[in-house]
């Protein structure tokens, strides 16, 4: 996002929120973050990631590390939709304050996972998305995801990690990430997970089957900047061209997309390549599914 378009998007309409949640609801909200996580854990067959089947193409994590992670992250998810009820508007303290929180989630994380990064993005877009639901209990998925998206325009002051594996992705091949994903409003999700989730639902598919078609809309369009770091241009290029090809030939729950699925698994395990952006995404996906429909 270059600098007229911040200011433009900055400079929007004021926005009040129509009717804040009850006090009770941060704990639902974060049961709902939580639930997102394990879901998308526990989802099987993904290609290269961790699931029911093995770690995929992380030799460090494991089904059950992920849902201690999930876990752990429940207060953090809590905190946050409190601080978005006490600040009631968006804007930069209410933006300062869901870092601060994030960052907090951040060592709870990494302080049960033994230092393993299960679940930064998904702090990220969660944490967006619970604020933004905790504002306003009336809002569709769209408009929520909108919603994330202008608190993600702030910056945080306090945020030190500048160089972290996604900054040097995105210098480095020009690719969008998980900041600009949220400063957009999701577009991953609102324009390609939830309608593939619909679609595939509506199609007669499994709640599992229309999930990973869902994972795969998002993966055939996401510049995937974990699958970049570790595999660069080609990999994503495997990812893309693969979860499309799965989409193509039926979707996961087709003979043909089965075959296709696992060709890619084999092709993301032989690059070592994981896209945990993706899945980042699909848990944000799910999130939204159920709190843009309460």
């Amino acid at each position: 996002m270059n600098a007229h378009d911040l200011h433009t998007a900055l400079n929007r309409p004021a926005w009040q929120p129509t009717r804040p949640v009850a006090p009770g609801a941060a704990e639902h909200l974060a049961d709902l973050a939580v639930e997102a996580l394990i879901d998308e854990a526990d989802l099987s067959p993904k290609p290269g990631l961790v699931d029911r089947r093995s770690s995929g193409a992380h030799a460090d994590m494991t089904l059950g590390l992920m849902h201690a992670s999930a876990l752990a992250l429940w207060p953090c998810f809590r905190d946050m939709a409190d601080a978005a009820r006490h600040h009631a508007e968006i804007g930069q303290p209410l933006r300062a304050a869901l870092g601060r929180i994030g960052r907090e989630g951040e060592a709870a994380m990494l302080a049960t996972t033994a230092g393993v990064n299960t679940h930064r993005g998904a702090i990220w877009a969660l944490g967006l998305l619970v604020a933004a639901r905790a504002l306003d209990s009336n809002a569709d998925a769209a408009t929520l995801a909108q919603r994330a998206g202008r608190i993600a325009l702030f910056d945080d002051p306090a945020a030190t990690n500048q160089d972290s594996h996604g900054a040097q992705v995105r210098r480095r091949h020009a690719a969008s990430g998980a900041r600009e994903q949220a400063q957009q409003g999701f577009p991953a999700v609102t324009g390609h997970g939830l309608p593939q989730l619909r679609r595939s639902r509506a199609a007669g598919a499994s709640e599992a089957h229309a999930r990973l078609d869902a994972l795969l809309a998002i993966m055939a369009t996401l510049s995937d900047t974990c699958v970049l770091w570790r595999a660069g241009p080609q990999g994503l290029q495997v990812l893309q061209q693969g979860a499309r090809a799965v989409l193509d030939d039926g979707g996961s729950a087709s003979l043909g997309g089965r075959r296709q699925l696992r060709q890619l698994d084999a092709l993301l395990l032989r690059l070592n390549a994981s896209p945990g952006g993706a899945a980042d995404l699909l848990a944000a996906c799910l999130f939204l599914d159920t709190a843009g429909s309460l």
